[in-house]
């Protein structure tokens, strides 16, 4: 989440006088991200949450992510649902951007990441990739490995001014990753952005997922591989395997993986370090000045993708498969 689109008063109470949601007693922008305009708007009634999809997102796509939310949140996941305003619509126009007012969510994004957390995460996940099964929708991975090396290419010739070298190693990366990356896995709806700050947490238990704007359709076990590079390493850059086991072992007991989903994890992992590390990477040499959001290091990722490269398998993960009831 962040704030790039400006709206002004006037703007926003004719934007919110569309919907039943009472008079507009503050709004304030929201920092965390880098794809969408957010705020939190509180009005007499309640706290919302107001967003203006930006240039990255394609309008085409938000029929999507609004029917997706809608459908998980009939089968019993917490999320976040857009608003349907007094003529029924729940996509309209704001400041010249796509926007839509979301239902709000208690709790908090965990700072600190425990392996509690993790095993939450794990099961919470699961349920999302159950629940998903049924949506009919089906959209493609726009940040899958097919948009990899296009997204490169457009600034290979500047990646050597965050780190020298850079350049060539994502080179040889992109070549490996393009030669191993597995086929046939299962496939489904996932999030494909589940960090930290997309998942609150009361009482030490999952609250909400929120941010389905990168939600698409690929390998399930992506979505692990996501969460292992976004939860399970240390501030220090070493890799918890404990937390890796227990969000793994939790995810299994309400979705067990095939063996190989299970083997596919460090290629899959491997690659999701490349994709943020490429979209941070842009963003970190394209984010205009004066914008108000918190650019993020691609160079994390450079040190994850590192890890995932000179591992053996997933003995280095401290992970287990888990064969399903029927197999063994």
């Amino acid at each position: 989440m962040a704030v790039y689109t400006e709206v002004s008063d006037g703007d926003l109470r004719a934007f919110v006088q569309e919907y039943d949601i009472g008079e507009v007693i503050s709004c304030k922008g929201i920092a965390e991200g880098v794809e969408n305009s957010n705020y939190l708007l509180q009005t007499d009634r309640g706290s919302h949450i107001l967003t203006l999809y930006e240039k990255r997102v394609d309008p085409g796509d938000l029929p999507f992510f609004i029917g997706l939310m809608e459908h998980l949140a009939d089968q019993g996941l917490r999320c976040p649902t857009p608003l349907a305003g007094r003529d029924g619509r729940r996509l309209r126009s704001l400041c010249g951007r796509p926007a839509a007012i979301i239902s709000f969510l208690k709790g908090l994004w965990p700072r600190h990441i425990t392996a509690g957390h993790c095993a939450r995460l794990g099961a919470a996940m699961a349920d999302l990739h159950l629940k998903g099964l049924s949506f009919p929708g089906s959209r493609p991975n726009s940040l899958g490995p097919s948009a990899w090396r296009p997204l490169f290419q457009l600034e290979a010739h500047r990646a050597d001014e965050v780190k020298p070298g850079l350049a060539d190693f994502l080179t040889a990366e992109l070549d490996i990753l393009d030669s191993r990356w597995p086929a046939g896995l299962p496939t489904g709806i996932i999030h494909a952005d589940l960090f930290p700050d997309n998942v609150f947490f009361q009482d030490e238990e999952v609250s909400g997922l929120i941010d389905f704007y990168f939600a698409c359709t690929d390998y399930l076990a992506y979505d692990i591989a996501v969460c292992l590079n976004a939860w399970c390493f240390e501030e220090d850059g070493c890799f918890n395997v404990t937390k890796a086991h227990l969000m793994l072992a939790s995810y299994q007991r309400t979705r067990p993986l095939s063996r190989e989903e299970f083997e596919a994890l460090p290629i899959l992992a491997r690659g999701a370090s490349m994709r943020f590390l490429l979209t941070r990477l842009y963003d970190w040499l394209n984010t205009p000045a004066g914008a108000f959001v918190r650019r993020k290091d691609p160079l994390e990722y450079e040190r994850k993708l590192r890890f995932h490269a000179s591992a053996g398998g997933t003995a280095a993960y401290g992970i287990d498969w888990i064969p399903a009831p029927e197999a063994v």
